[in-house]
């Protein structure tokens, strides 16, 4: 081996030798042409991960730049909340809160994440909330009013709803607590029952007001309907107080015992006779005349009561005529009245009610044929087997078809200023509707005119029961 020596350099491509990497030298290999496409192989490797860590790193950075945006999202609805939010782990210890808490309480975030939640609250109801978790576990929603205590360790009672919180694989991972102070939600619900109240007051109030009003349109018929069994009595009355002198004399005469031929004489000279034939109708007739006014008087303190009236059985027909004569006495120009009607109907429903409603259309009848040449109302009842329809026509303008989808609507009309409230037909509607289980339409007749159809049950006593 001495006069040899080892050449340990890279071989030259003339060698026709190669060097394979990490192969030991003295093991070099002959060169040959698959060691070129081997070194383009290896070349290429390393572009391709290189720009496979490109692609990677350029991903990450807009998974991270989402995630930012993601993050700056939730921190700005938790920072909108209106509702106080604390987010705990399955333990119960909390992770993250909301400045909606933070005011609430008056606590800053870092002083209690990382605490129980039971710190929060007063000992009165620390129970309630250790128990959150086992309640969670079993699958249950908690919503409950509890304490929590605020920076000067003072209760501020909550409304608090906690809920179940799930990671990316859905399982369980804790609890989140939402609550809003009581003494808002009191104040609300204060606030929502005085508005209620006042509107119901409100609504009571323009119902009789509108009573009041259509009240004054029938007092010149009214007036009228008083006057005639006032002043029947009234006469009646004179002839029995005339009567009354004819029968004393006559009496005291008799206590005298005059003779048979003078009581005759005198009898037939006072006309005791005639008196004693007239004394049973004229009785009649003032009772019947006092009847007519009770029920006048009745009828009014149906009609102008706010009070509900009791249901009964009546007679529609005696009710649509009352009420035509009160509208007809007071109306400025008299129509003629058409009537297809049975002798009698009776129904089991709110009279009172019933004769408001036919008030209403009729004066809204008599209002809208005003200055029409040869005015005419048309009525007529349509029975069916549960209930009927009261049909009340007028030959007027009609209603256009843009008025007819609001013509039960609150203050709507179509009447000059100062002619109408425009609650008469509102009124009417829920009236029909609500308190005597019926229905109210309105529309143009083909032949002219606008016609409502009142839809009354023959019978609500099994409302009445219900």
């Amino acid at each position: 081996m001495s006069g040899h020596t080892s050449d340990t350099s890279p071989p030259s491509r003339s060698s026709k030798e190669a060097v394979i990497p990490g192969m030991p030298v003295n093991q070099v290999q002959p060169y040959s042409q698959t060691d070129d496409q081997m070194w383009l192989d290896v070349i290429q490797q390393m572009e391709n991960t290189y720009a496979e860590l490109v692609s990677y790193q350029v991903e990450l950075e807009e998974k991270n730049a989402k995630l930012e945006n993601a993050q700056l999202f939730i921190q700005s609805v938790l920072s909108s909340i209106s509702d106080a939010l604390i987010v705990c782990d399955i333990n119960g210890i909390i992770i993250q809160v909301n400045e909606a808490l933070v005011a609430t309480i008056g606590k800053p975030a870092d002083s209690v994440v990382g605490k129980p939640m039971d710190s929060l609250i007063a000992d009165s109801n620390k129970t309630m909330i250790t128990e959150f978790p086992e309640h969670i576990r079993s699958g249950s929603i908690i919503d409950c009013e509890v304490d929590f205590l605020d920076n000067a360790g003072k209760p501020v009672p909550m409304a608090i709803n906690c809920s179940a919180r799930v990671d990316h694989e859905n399982r369980l991972s804790g609890f989140v607590v939402t609550g809003r102070p009581l003494g808002e939600l009191r104040k609300a619900y204060s606030d929502l029952k005085q508005a209620h109240e006042a509107l119901k007051n409100a609504q009571q109030q323009l119902v009789q007001s509108e009573k009041l009003a259509s009240l004054g349109r029938l007092v010149a018929g009214v007036a009228h309907e008083l006057n005639n069994p006032i002043s029947f009595l009234y006469a009646n009355m004179h002839a029995l107080q005339g009567y009354e002198k004819n029968f004393k004399a006559y009496l005291d005469a008799i206590h005298r015992n005059i003779s048979t031929e003078a009581r005759d004489k005198l009898r037939q000279e006072l006309g005791i006779d005639r008196m004693l034939d007239d004394i049973t109708p004229l009785v009649e007739g003032s009772l019947e005349s006092a009847e007519r006014v009770t029920d006048i008087v009745q009828n009014l303190r149906r009609f102008s009561t706010p009070k509900e009236t009791k249901k009964d059985h009546f007679d529609v027909i005696r009710v649509i005529a009352r009420a035509t004569s009160w509208v007809m006495k007071a109306a400025p120009q008299k129509p003629l009245i058409v009537t297809n009607f049975p002798d009698s109907l009776t129904l089991y429903n709110s009279e009172g009610h019933v004769h408001q409603i036919l008030i209403n259309l009729l004066q809204n009848a008599v209002d809208a044929i005003v200055g029409v040449q040869h005015p005419q109302i048309d009525m007529r009842i349509q029975q069916h087997d549960e209930h009927i329809d009261i049909n009340i026509r007028d030959n007027g303008p009609g209603i256009a078809d843009a008025d007819i989808i609001r013509i039960f609507d609150p203050f709507y009309t179509t009447k000059d200023v100062g002619s109408g409230t425009g609650l008469g037909l509102y009124i009417s509607y829920r009236l029909a509707t609500e308190q005597c289980q019926g229905g109210l339409k309105a529309f143009s007749h083909p032949d002219g005119g606008a016609e409502f159809v009142l839809t009354l049950p023959l019978d609500t006593s099994s409302e009445a029961s219900g």
